[in-house]
């Protein structure tokens, strides 16, 4: 072994010395005064931020700064608050809250966190949203006017949804609020969209019960269920909607696809957040709730949008599925870009008509292609409950005011047979006919005013009036209108099919029709159509409209004689 040299250790400890430079470093530490509840109270961390994350030590537990007062800030706890001590330092993390987002996630039970709750195994954690994220402003979004079909026959008929919509479900307690979101997730089966159930405030054995429906129609295969239950904290139920928005968003955002988020529901997200501000000594607002649950429930809501298109001008032959914000060979002026500037991206329908007829002229054998992640969709289907029908309540009128559109259950109407039990007065979706394919529009545009004279003349009919003989056929036909719409839970109904059995009994196909054999006569009607007519089946899917008689009306004749086929060979059981 070589002998170690004097001069070459002092000249290397010259050289280190020489590229030392003190670096210091600067961190707010706070102390926690006290903590219960799911609430820490802490003194110190005089630059902290609303919504920053914190650390607990040694605990390693994490928490929300989420009321900043003048000496202290009271933090929301996610985690086992009883591994926290008065004293405990305190620090802050300079970063927001942020879920786990991806496809790992599909087919998933998670808490709000992230974390799996059906017992198999961890998540692989790709990439992170934060929970709370800004909504695309008007110049981002464009007009809603594509259907999100849920299979419920008197909701695509009369309440349709559009996809980007909110569409609010609004009834008291087991009136069959959840179904109705149950249904339009089994329905996406076939429509390519990502589907997130969010479970507040629910039974544990109610969101497996939901869970394994979900399953048992092949639903989870496109679903993930977000589930903060009863047994959890106020925090977890509070930011559970939050953390199913920025799972949707994800695949909204980073690959245009079409989403479907349900809140079930917000009413308890609504307690939760009023004990939390209690717990942190918000002052109530009225009906003894927050002032700001209305920002609480806006600021969620306005994240569903139908985003904006968004294109560039490039080469002929590029691959449209893989085109990128980055691509366009136009600068801001709709000339070739030089070196160093960047390309023009055309956001909206009126700037692709611009690129198309003026800046596509300079650029031969170029052509106006759509960045492939552009144009997703966030369908919303918040659900309250309501107390004794009371819809002019607080909570209520809240989010009908933030809503597109509401869809009210009826207790009445459910104890009576009538399921799904809609009230066709109350309900309306603000987007209507442009949420429809032509041919549901041609024929319901008249169901909702005839099924609203209905109640009317059978509330009339009930004091014993002697009727004539047209009022009394308009009665019988609404009978039997009120039977083709009822539907049996998690039997969701294709949309041609919705259409063919629709028309038939505003033709008054059924009016012959004992009204208990309405439901057999349907099911095996359309079975007759798939079986014996799928040609008239095939060609309504294809051109998805009726024809019309002169007139105007839909009189498809097509349609007129299949149905007249099958009356021939369908044998009442009378």
């Amino acid at each position: 072994m070589a002998a170690l040299k004097a001069d070459e250790i002092v000249s290397v400890l010259e050289q280190r010395i020489e590229q030392y430079r003190s670096k210091l470093t600067l961190e707010e530490v706070g102390r926690v005064l006290q903590v219960g509840d799911g609430i820490a109270r802490v003194y110190g961390l005089t630059g902290v931020m609303a919504g920053e994350m914190l650390e607990f030590l040694p605990s390693g537990v994490r928490g929300l700064a989420f009321n900043l007062e003048e000496n202290s800030v009271g933090v929301i706890v996610y985690g086992d608050y009883l591994k926290i001590a008065e004293g405990d330092e305190v620090r802050t993390l300079g970063a927001l809250l942020s879920v786990p987002v991806g496809d790992a996630l599909i087919g998933r039970v998670v808490d709000p966190l992230g974390n799996p709750r059906d017992g198999k195994g961890s998540i692989p954690l790709t990439a992170t949203r934060p929970l709370e994220f800004f909504a695309p402003g008007i110049a981002f979004r464009q007009p809603v006017n594509t259907p999100l079909q849920t299979g419920v026959k008197p909701i695509d008929a009369m309440t349709p949804i559009g996809r980007g919509q909110r569409e609010l479900i609004i009834g008291d307690r087991k009136t069959g609020k959840t179904a109705i979101a149950i249904d339009a997730i089994i329905n996406q089966k076939e429509e390519s969209v990502i589907c997130v159930y969010v479970a507040i405030g629910q039974k544990e054995s109610t969101v497996a019960r939901v869970v394994e429906d979900l399953r048992r129609y092949g639903a989870m295969d496109y679903t993930i269920v977000v589930a903060a239950s009863a047994s959890d904290s106020a925090a977890l139920q509070y930011i559970a909607p939050y953390a199913g928005c920025a799972m949707a968003e994800f695949y909204m955002y980073e690959q245009g696809r079409e989403t479907l988020c349900v809140y079930d529901d917000l009413s308890k997200q609504a307690a939760a957040y009023r004990e939390i501000s209690l717990l942190v000594r918000r002052p109530p607002g009225r009906e003894a709730y927050p002032g700001d649950i209305f920002y609480a429930h806006s600021r969620l809501l306005e994240r569903s949008a139908k985003l904006a298109e968004r294109w560039v001008i490039v080469p002929g032959e590029t691959d449209d599925t893989k085109v990128t914000d980055d691509w366009g060979v136009s600068n801001e002026r709709g000339e070739p870009r030089k070196q160093g500037e960047k390309g023009k991206v055309y956001v909206g329908p009126l700037e692709k008509e611009r690129a198309q007829k003026h800046d596509l002229a300079k650029f031969p054998g170029h052509k106006v292609a759509k960045v492939a992640n552009s144009g997703g969709s966030l369908t919303a289907l918040p659900i309250i409950e309501t107390q004794e029908g009371e819809v002019s309540a607080y909570i209520p009128t809240n989010v009908i005011s933030i809503t597109d559109g509401q869809i009210y259950l009826q207790p009445d109407l459910f104890f009576k047979g009538v399921r799904p039990a809609i009230d066709v007065g109350i309900s309306v979706s603000r987007v209507g006919g442009k949420a429809q394919i032509p041919a549901m529009k041609q024929i319901a545009g008249s169901l909702r005013l005839n099924l609203a004279a209905f109640r009317e003349l059978e509330a009339f009919a009930q004091l014993g009036t002697e009727l004539d003989k047209a009022t009394q056929s308009q009665l019988d036909r609404g009978y039997r209108m009120v039977e083709i719409l009822k539907q049996p839970q998690s039997a969701p109904m294709q949309v041609i099919d919705q259409v063919m059995i629709i028309y038939a009994g505003t033709k008054g196909f059924l009016d012959d029709v004992p009204i208990r054999e309405v439901a057999t006569w349907e099911e095996q009607f359309l079975r007759f159509i798939r079986e014996q007519r799928g040609e008239v089946r095939k060609t309504l899917f294809k051109e998805r409209k009726l024809r019309t008689n002169q007139r105007g009306e839909p009189d498809d004749d097509r349609l007129n004689d299949a149905i007249k086929a099958f009356k021939a060979q369908y044998k009442s059981s009378k």
